[in-house]
């Protein structure tokens, strides 16, 4: 069981053509959080659907916020994290796959970190087929720009602070990209990341995701690592087209060999020795290098005026702890019990 919950939560479905399973996961939430004694509100994102999400969520108790049209996935958490009524965000979709009794355990996680995504890594997950080369590929890729491994890129359980991802808000998609750029973010800056295995259903209703949301992905992968990590998509690129330049130098000696009886300085400067692929694949990896380094240097200089990150919940004051720890102590043995 996990341990006792005191600060107050509010949970965002954002909804588009969910009227098949939206009330059905607003009353699960409510069950779960009220049987863990957590305050809390559920505040259900219509995004402009043309059924009748809206009705079922507030049949179901939830508060409502509906968007004339609709706008993306990322733009409805964005309106419903703006407005809700505590600071403790928990983001869940409307389709019946992630488990409700789950958020509890999120939240007493969240207390040691700075946010906690519930992994679509249990025994019972049914992930498509189709969609898990293009999966495994994005966050691959994720990984390597984030420095550490990732066991679930876009998962859309989380918890996290609101303060903490305001300061990402000029950077979030309002599309399906919203939870890996929110990941990436807070990966690159050193913030706390915990992953909670979690079972993933079988949604309810037809996915909103379509095969040309995987480019945007990558795109959106790649872009994030120009901004928070550009060294670490120019120097492979950079080391590739090098070794590959030099390998090709290497052939083009090869080749030199039949046509001169002897090697000298008047074959080197008579003879075309090196191709133009051999020498473009080095310039290439040359101006990648530099390319690299520059971006990497603006942004270190920029972060130098940037406003200071919200402080991390990751870390704590081991020796504030321990003296506290010790003056209760004394306290207990000297018959004086303070009250906390």
């Amino acid at each position: 069981m996990p341990a006792t919950v005191r600060t107050p939560v509010s949970v965002i479905l954002p909804a588009y053509e969910e009227e098949q399973a939206v009330r059905y996961q607003v009353e699960v939430i409510r069950k779960e959080l009220s049987s863990a004694r957590i305050a809390h509100e559920i505040l259900v994102v219509d995004d402009g659907s043309q059924d009748r999400t809206a009705e079922e969520a507030l049949q179901a108790g939830a508060r409502v916020l509906q968007l004339r049209e609709n706008r993306g996935y990322g733009a409805a958490l964005k309106a419903g994290i703006s407005v809700a009524k505590y600071d403790t965000i928990v983001i869940m979709d409307a389709d019946g796959t992630y488990p409700a009794d789950q958020i509890p355990t999120l939240l007493a996680q969240l207390e040691t970190a700075d946010m906690v995504v519930a992994a679509r890594t249990g025994a019972n997950v049914h992930i498509p087929w189709a969609r898990r080369p293009a999966k495994w590929i994005l966050t691959w890729l994720a990984a390597q720009v984030a420095g550490r491994h990732i066991p679930d890129l876009n998962s859309g359980l989380r918890a996290f602070r609101r303060d903490c991802a305001r300061q990402y808000y000029s950077l979030l998609s309002n599309r399906f990209s919203f939870t890996t750029t929110l990941t990436l973010s807070f990966l690159s800056d050193d913030y706390r990341v915990v992953y909670h295995p979690i079972d993933y259903q079988r949604r309810i209703g037809r996915s909103k995701i379509v095969p040309r949301h995987f480019l945007d992905f990558i795109i959106l992968v790649l872009r994030m690592a120009i901004l928070f990590q550009p060294m670490r998509v120019f120097i492979p690129l950079a080391l590739a087209c090098g070794v590959l330049g030099a390998l090709k130098v290497a052939f083009d000696l090869l080749l030199l060999a039949p046509r001169v009886s002897a090697f000298g300085w008047s074959s080197l400067l008579n003879q075309s020795i090196l191709s133009t692929s051999s020498i473009l694949l080095l310039l290439v990896g040359l101006q990648l290098l530099l390319i690299g380094m520059v971006a990497d240097g603006v942004l270190r200089r920029i972060a130098q005026y940037n406003r200071s990150l919200v402080p991390s919940h990751g870390i704590s004051d081991v020796k504030a702890r321990a003296s506290s720890h010790h003056v209760s102590r004394h306290d207990t043995a000297s018959g004086v019990t303070k009250q906390p």
